[in-house]
Order: C-alpha cells, then structure tokens, then sequence
C-alpha cells in the first residue's frame, strides 16, 4: 500500500493512501491542475495588461494635455477648448465638456471666472 503527502500553497496537509496506481493517479491529477491554474493566470494577467493599455484617454485627460501644452495660458471658454480637442482628433461636444471642467475646477487643476456672461478656464 503506498502513501502521500501533499501540502497545498494555502497549508493543507492532504494524506493519500493506495496503490501505487491510485496514487500515482492522483498526484498526476493534482500536479495538472496546478498547471492549468498557473496558465490561467497567466492568461489573465496578459489579459489585464492589454486592457491597461487599450485604454481610452478621457475628457479630463485631453483637457489637461492641453494645459501641459500651454492652451490656457490664456483664459479659454468652453467652445474653443472644443474646437482644440477636435483638432488633436477628439470630438467632445461642448455639453460635456461643462460637467468636466466644473470637476477640474473643483479639483483646483483650473481656475475659472466669468467674462461676459461666459466661463473662461485658465490656469
């Protein structure tokens, strides 16, 4: 009669008695298995990692690039941030640009004031 011992990652101790067979079995069993949880992990994780890098820029993102670039030196309304958004290739209507201005705003990334009943960002 032949006998194992198996200690698992998590320190499980597993107590195997048979024949030589069934526990050979049973070892070639538990080996695979830990083999094919080591290849999905792999594959998830090279998963995670194309979708980190897929990833979009969003709005904040864009309007921030543009403030690295020196865009806001001068205040900006919302229309002409637009307008610099679609020509780095970024459509981004006007409507959605407020809710993301007002949150960089909050942020303290921008400042904004009020100029002929208009907002105007800047730095």
């Amino acid at each position: 009669m032949a006998k194992a011992t198996i200690r698992s990652k998590t320190g499980a101790v597993i107590a195997i008695e048979g024949t030589e067979k069934e526990v050979a079995d049973i070892l070639a069993t538990i080996e695979r298995t830990a083999a094919v949880g080591q290849a999905k992990a792999a594959i998830s994780k090279g998963r995670a990692e194309k979708k980190e890098q897929k990833k979009r820029a969003n709005a904040s993102d864009l309007v921030v690039g543009l403030k690295e670039d020196g865009f806001f030196d001068k205040p900006q309304g919302l229309s002409a941030i637009a307008n610099a958004l679609e020509e780095k290739g970024y459509l981004c209507p006007v409507t959605t640009l407020s809710g993301v201005m007002l949150g960089l705003v909050q942020k303290q990334l921008f400042r904004r004031k009020k100029v002929d009943g208009k907002w105007v960002y800047g730095k």
